[in-house]
């Protein structure tokens, strides 16, 4: 039996929490892993990455059987959780290291995902411009232990920064249910 040809797809949308759980509740997700990316500091901290010196991004990455969980699933997912339109960050986390962006590892992501950005810009969704970057996958730095499955670990604080962030009034007000 063939070993599923498993992909990876980057994606940055705030803080990396609440980027999670959506992806890690789907069939044909093998794990999200939070961490940093973009950047130049060779393995940053999250001091490091908070301190905005770094040119990192908080992000997830994402390993997946296409097969199973397209990527085409996972950048219309993806749009779902964030405000694509704030260019300062997300909710209440501002700064560079909390704006969103898609980063594609290979031509054909960065294709669907150029694709992706222009089907929501047309679709009159938003008001605002769409400001999420599509950007090259740079080396990745998985973030510290207690940052994996935040949302596991601890759901109390995790369910209450997600609802007052302003995220999931964000998600329900844009995108329903």
């Amino acid at each position: 039996m063939e070993k599923p040809k498993l992909e990876l797809a980057t994606f940055a949308g705030g803080c990396f929490w609440c980027m999670v759980k959506p992806f890690d509740e789907q069939a044909g997700i093998i794990s999200v892993t939070s961490g940093y990316t973009g950047g130049t500091t060779e393995n940053p901290t999250y001091e490091q990455v908070c301190s905005e010196t770094t040119g990192h991004y908080e992000a997830v990455q994402i390993t997946f059987d296409p097969v199973i969980f397209p990527y085409t699933k996972l950048l219309e997912l993806y749009w779902q959780q964030i405000d694509p339109t704030d260019p300062g960050g997300q909710f209440f986390d501002r700064g560079q290291s909390y704006q969103t962006a898609i980063f594609y590892h290979s031509e054909e992501q960065r294709k669907l995902a150029e694709g992706s950005k222009k089907e929501l810009e047309n679709s009159g969704r938003f008001s605002k411009p769409i400001v999420t970057a599509i950007l090259p996958a740079k080396t990745f730095y998985p973030a510290e232990t207690y940052h994996q499955g935040y949302y596991k670990k601890n759901p109390e604080r995790y369910n209450a920064y997600h609802k007052g962030s302003g995220r999931e009034a964000f998600i329900r007000n844009n995108w329903g249910e």
